[in-house]
């Protein structure tokens, strides 16, 4: 796998291509990634896999007109035919007056910050073996475990470059390691199924494979024998491992081009509380070993720490170049940007702050009520808020968490879910989207 010096050097050298083709201006960005994974079941070894790839995609401007194409060929001859082929294509496209690059004033200038993203550990076949192996045992050990799909182990590196015709360019690198099983509970018709994982940037910030495999094993066993549940309006109480989900939902309505499409449910509500008062999230780009850390965006921009609600309420929208310029805002630093295509939007290290009560003080009022644990389905309208999806769980009574329930769906709206949210105070920050529980009052469970 090619290293940050050298996607950086293939970036600037198909930019200074671009241009001596005619392109008025261009930006080209590298990406590569090399991981290793060993996958064990019922004790023995399953699946040994390594892969790498290396992509470099170049977006050219002729006056108004863009055009991008990538390539996975970093030869000299193939990154002059890609510019060639860019820049015919750029003069053919139509003229969009809001694409452009980011204004270089804007662009992240200075040294790097040290973000801790690139762990120097590497981890050989052996170790992902015995790590995938003792992960699948844990679970495995969980009395009431019947059957395995599998234990996990993988190690990956990453390199992301960026450079522009406007002088930018840096590049950064990444690691990562992961732990993950997933096992059967019970026999015949009544067999349930669940998993567990864990990331982390740095090899000695991964928890034991002990602890992701008993967690796996657990969660299967506590869902043998569901059942259903009357239809009916209930308190709802989101376990952390799904709740991000619903922040997520949010994250994507805050995204200036569905803004501009008039694509989003938040459309007109930036001065509105959608939560209550003492709700805040944050954005925190620039954390050491974050799993989304960066230090700069898609299109360069630098990345800032951010309260994305504060007060409840909003403090603006996600950008990039071409959705700033059709509403007259500011960059934020969210351009978010594959090898190919135009920049789109994407947010860093999103955490919803922690309540003043425990998941049990949390439940503690709740005579009949639904803790969920998964969520299926893609029932939610991006456009209206709308939120239907199926579900399993447990049943909530007085207080205490009790029988599992499976078979059905719950439904709301997340404009009134958000105002009717509340968080415990369990927040970990073990995910790209970290929130603690969450209890919503109110909404429609759909069951027997």
């Amino acid at each position: 796998m090619i290293d940050t010096d050298t996607a950086l050097l293939r970036c600037q050298d198909l930019v200074a291509l671009a241009q001596r083709m005619g392109a008025d201006a261009a930006d080209a960005v590298a990406r590569a990634n090399a991981s290793e994974s060993v996958s064990m079941r019922l004790g023995a070894l399953e699946e040994v896999e390594r892969s790498e790839s290396e992509e470099i995609g170049l977006r050219v401007f002729v006056g108004k007109r863009s055009a991008s194409i990538h390539t996975s060929d970093f030869a000299p001859e193939g990154l002059k035919a890609l510019a060639e082929r860019a820049v015919q294509m750029a003069r053919h496209a139509p003229e969009d007056r809001h694409a452009g690059l980011a204004p270089a004033e804007t662009q992240l200038s200075g040294d790097l910050p040290d973000l801790e993203l690139a762990d120097t550990h590497r981890s050989d076949p052996e170790a992902l073996r015995e790590a995938a192996l003792a992960v699948e045992e844990a679970a495995r050990s969980v009395a009431g475990v019947t059957n395995s799909n599998g234990g996990s182990a993988s190690a990956s590196r990453s390199v992301a470059a960026l450079a522009t015709s406007t002088g930018f360019a840096r590049g950064y690198a990444g690691s990562g390691f992961s732990l993950s099983a997933s096992v059967i509970a019970g026999e015949g018709g009544a067999m349930q199924t669940d998993h567990a994982s864990r990331s982390a940037r740095f090899l000695a910030d991964l928890v034991s494979p002990e602890e992701v495999g008993r967690e796996a094993g657990q969660r299967a066993v506590a869902r043998l024998n569901p059942v259903s549940m009357p239809s009916r309006k209930l308190p709802i109480v989101f376990e952390p491992r799904i709740a991000g989900g619903l922040v997520g939902h949010l994250l994507g309505a805050m995204s200036a081009p569905a803004i501009a499409r008039k694509a989003s449910f938040l459309l007109d509500r930036e001065e509105e509380p959608l939560f209550d008062s003492a709700v805040r999230i944050l954005e925190e780009p620039l954390r050491k070993r974050g799993m989304r850390s960066r230090p700069f965006d898609g299109e360069g921009v630098a990345c800032c720490p951010r309260a994305l609600v504060e007060g409840g309420k909003l403090t603006g929208w996600l950008t990039n170049v071409s959705s700033a310029d059709q509403l007259g805002l500011s960059l934020t630093g969210h351009a978010s940007r594959g090898s190919g295509g135009s920049p789109g939007v994407s947010a860093s290290n999103v955490h919803m702050e922690k309540g003043t009560v425990s998941p049990q003080e949390l439940m503690a009022d709740i005579e009949d009520g639904l803790y969920v644990t998964s969520l299926f389905g893609q029932g939610v309208n991006g456009v209206t808020g709308d939120y239907s999806r199926g579900a399993t769980g447990f049943r909530i009574r007085k207080g205490e968490i009790t029988e599992p329930v499976a078979e059905i769906t719950i439904a709301g709206n997340l404009l009134e879910m958000f105002r009717a949210l509340t968080p415990a105070d369990d927040l970990e920050m073990i995910r790209s989207i970290n929130v603690p529980t969450l209890r919503i009052d109110g909404m429609t469970v759909a069951g027997e």
